[in-house]
């Protein structure tokens, strides 16, 4: 049964990890041909650095949740 529910909440946690990888503004393709991207160093700020930030925490909860699964699964 917890086998089960980890499962969709791995599920949840993928589809929220998406998104956010989805959302992050890159700056390449092709308005960088165009002069979109100016090719120098930038910090982060505001919704940059949260997307960025919860990216990270959704993928170590997703890989914990992966190592979770397979352990409960092997036994």
């Amino acid at each position: 049964m917890p086998e089960n529910i980890l499962i969709w909440i791995q599920i949840a946690v993928a589809v929220l990890l998406t998104i956010s990888i989805l959302l992050q503004n890159r700056g390449a393709g092709l308005s960088a041909s165009f002069g979109g991207d100016f090719g120098g160093y930038y910090t982060k700020r505001g919704m940059e650095k949260f997307l960025f930030r919860a990216s990270v925490v959704l993928a170590a909860i997703f890989l914990g949740l992966a190592v979770a699964n397979i352990y409960l699964g092997s036994r």
